[in-house]
């Protein structure tokens, strides 16, 4: 901005005229720039509400269309302590039984303790030649397939270990008690693995790891390592527990595999411990449904009660945004005052928004047929509280009656749990037509119009930001325009001084040479 000096000659205040004359151009341009900056508060006001019933669109609205999330069972055991089943949506409500015989194992391998010839002790940092290995090849099966670990001197306990799980068996090297404990990734015979000791060159190198069984010794016909105790000789070897598969009867039929986990015609059965004859009772889970259906109204409730709010939000007739001067002579906690007061009423009276929650209370208070016969939502016992029990903002909303949670409706008798027990297809027919109907409606309204709003937006996202475009262009013309009139008045006014300053010099001269 360039640095004018005036009013010398006149003593006119020069700044104090030319913003008066052009006054009526900056309200001009405050009046747009306020005029976008409550379009940008609904645009904020607009995302934050999209958002909430986007929200409601995609979670509970949307899984209450799917039969399938009313078809909840619940399963319990006569005794959980030995096993756990949960049942999918096609089993059949009813008593089963249930034995456990045998749980499912993985394979292990404890070796003997190390020790070195120095007696120092073992981490996974020591070399395999600290136990006299220079080298050689360890073969294991698991299952039907071979492998094998090249083994060398230099090699590393740690580097061993990972050797060994790279190909399918878990290994760990315990510091405290200096040996190696091996196991089977996997539980089940399938997953179970045997070492393989053919030659006496290879006990030798097992045997330093502690990690020969007796039967390695005993198969290559070489002595079995032994020391004597006050009970007698103590064998000096590792034991190796095999792998075995689990092993119930349900319903008088056997089954076995490889884990203690079962799905079998529906149920998912996790074996815990060997077992006398168990019942496993399925039923309709009364309970997961009711959550269901009083999760998604109390969705439904936030999304509808925060449209009513701010569609009934008091006036706030008077109040414009601040420009920066007359933020100036306010404190900043009256700033945001004034502020909170425009945005908490940006969307009052706001057509779509109408329209919107018109739509919605409509399709909910909708009756829908179910073999013959029509129901709704006050059929389940699902009702709005009414015009002298309504709290304010609160008058779409929906109560269950006999929630404990809701004060509204808590002492009326409980109708969805009695429907949800004894006729849970009623129900869930029900639902499924009501959630897809709400639901067909709010994606005609996020997708109807594309030129003016995107994709799953229930308001005109992108006709605002056009808008809110053009706000900026007409304020950079009014800018241009103001600085135009600015500089044209001080031209006028920088050459009035200019014409001053020679009369002044003029007269001056005149009255020297008159002796003045």
């Amino acid at each position: 901005m360039p640095i004018r000096i005036s009013g010398l000659n006149s003593g006119l205040d020069t700044d104090a005229i030319v913003q008066e004359l052009v006054s009526a151009y900056r309200t001009k341009q405050d009046k747009y720039k306020k005029a976008q900056t409550k379009l940008s508060w609904k645009q904020d006001a607009w995302k934050e509400m999209n958002t909430k019933i986007y929200n409601f669109y995609t979670k509970s609205l949307s899984n209450m269309r799917r039969i399938g999330n009313f078809n909840k069972k619940k399963t319990t055991v006569s005794d959980s302590t030995k096993a756990t089943v949960t049942a999918g949506s096609g089993v059949a409500n009813g008593t089963q039984t249930l034995k456990v015989n045998k749980l499912a194992k993985a394979g292990y391998l404890t070796g003997t303790e190390l020790k070195t010839d120095s007696g120092a002790k073992l981490d996974t940092s020591s070399k395999l030649q600290d136990l006299g290995i220079s080298g050689g090849t360890l073969s294991f099966t698991i299952g039907d397939e071979t492998k094998s670990v090249e083994v060398n001197g230099n090699m590393t306990i740690g580097e061993f270990n990972k050797a060994l799980k790279e190909q399918g068996i878990s290994a760990n090297f315990d510091t405290t008690q200096q040996r190696f404990f091996l196991s089977s990734a996997k539980s089940g015979k399938k997953n179970d693995f045997e070492l393989e000791v053919k030659d006496q060159a290879t006990l030798d190198m097992v045997n330093k790891l502690g990690l020969a069984t007796e039967e390695n010794f005993t198969d290559l016909g070489a002595t079995v390592p032994t020391v004597p105790t006050e009970q007698g000789q103590k064998l000096l070897v590792a034991h190796k527990a095999s792998a075995s598969n689990a092993e119930i009867v349900l319903n008088g039929t056997t089954f076995e595999g490889d884990s203690n986990n079962f799905s079998i015609n529906g149920l998912n059965i996790t074996a815990l411990s060997v077992s006398d004859e168990m019942s496993i009772t399925t039923a309709t889970d009364v309970d997961g449904i009711y959550n269901m259906v009083k999760d998604f109204l109390k969705e439904y409730n936030e999304v509808v009660n925060a449209m009513e709010k701010s569609y009934n939000a008091a006036a706030a007739k008077g109040y414009e945004p601040l420009t920066d001067d007359e933020k100036a002579e306010l404190s900043d906690k009256e700033v945001e005052k004034w502020e909170q007061k425009i945005k908490d009423s940006i969307l009052r009276r706001d057509d779509t928004l109408r329209s919107v929650l018109s739509g919605m209370s409509t399709n909910m208070s909708k009756v829908f047929e179910v073999n013959g016969k029509k129901y709704s939502l006050s059929s389940f016992g699902i009702k709005t509280a009414g015009y002298f029990n309504t709290a304010e903002n609160e008058s779409y909303a929906y109560h269950i009656d006999n929630d404990p949670e809701d004060s509204v409706s808590s002492a009326n008798e409980d109708k969805l749990r009695k429907m949800i027990e004894e006729d849970p297809d009623t129900v869930a027919s029900f639902f499924t037509q009501l959630a897809t109907t709400v639901y067909d409606d709010l994606h005609e309204r996020m997708t109807a119009n594309p030129t003016l709003s995107s994709s799953y937006k229930i308001y005109n996202d992108k006709q605002m930001q056009s808008e809110y475009d053009e706000y900026t262009k007409t304020i950079k013309k009014w800018e241009e325009k103001l600085k135009d009139m600015e500089d044209s008045y001080y031209k006028k006014f920088s050459a009035m001084e200019t014409a001053l300053a020679k009369l002044q010099s003029q007269t001056n001269s005149l009255s020297s040479l008159l002796g003045g």
